[in-house]
């Protein structure tokens, strides 16, 4: 029902940036959270970043204080702002939208990712 494009992906250096985009094919200020995970090959996908439709956002402990998730709800599009990156951050991330009906039913939808490569 929801559709996610992720864009923004590519190389990298160690200490460079890049910016993340995933845009939403509904409105996401009815999406409970928004979020960013990551997955490196062999490993579990894990959280990156989330930011719920107030506008609170959470981090893992790896990202702390590099990277910034925000969102922009007359795009319908929520970003990753990624800085200081190393070759850990490798990975293949993946936008996240969950949310609540009101009837307390549980949606979760995923975009197909976008591959972030920092050589070591």
């Amino acid at each position: 029902q929801v559709h996610l494009v992720e864009s923004g992906g590519g190389l990298v250096q160690p200490g460079g940036s890049l910016r993340l985009s995933c845009a939403a094919s509904e409105d996401i200020s009815r999406i409970d959270v928004m979020g960013w995970y990551r997955q490196a090959p062999g490993k579990q996908r894990d959280l990156v970043a989330t930011i719920t439709n107030g506008g609170r956002t959470n981090y893992a402990d790896s990202v702390k204080g590099r990277f910034t998730v925000s969102r922009d709800n007359a795009e319908n599009t929520v970003h990753l702002q990624m800085n200081s990156l190393k070759p850990d951050d490798a990975a293949v991330y993946l936008c996240n939208a969950y949310f609540r009906d009101t009837d307390g039913l549980e949606f979760d939808y995923w975009g197909q990712g976008t591959q972030v490569t920092v050589p070591s």
